[in-house]
């Protein structure tokens, strides 16, 4: 269901329309305009545009750098497990050996 909520960014207010919950959008746009406010400080003399690309950069940054590391942290522990199922594997092959040993077979 599409809702709509008013959020604050950078002194302009926007309604927003979306299917996200509500306080969900209010969230992101309280994030959208602390980097905004951030991105002011640093060079007080850009325009609202000007900040607002090199926020949306910043957030595209933080965005390809947490899914680069969630990457990696996946080939982990797909490592993890691979190394885990040869040691089952080697502990299973092991005590199929010793009861094919044990029953004279």
């Amino acid at each position: 269901m599409t809702m709509s909520v008013t959020v604050e960014i950078a002194g302009q207010r926007y309604p927003i329309r979306s299917t996200l919950d509500p306080a969900y959008v209010v969230e992101l746009a309280a994030y959208v305009d602390q980097k905004m406010r951030t991105a002011a400080d640093a060079a007080p003399s850009s325009d609202t545009l000007g900040l607002a690309v090199l926020v949306a950069l910043n957030i595209a940054d933080e965005y390809f750098r947490a899914r680069q590391q969630q990457s990696s942290a996946d080939g982990e522990i797909n490592e993890r497990a691979l190394r885990l199922e040869r040691l089952v594997d080697d502990v299973l092959g092991s005590v199929d050996q010793r009861r094919t040993a044990d029953s004279g077979v």
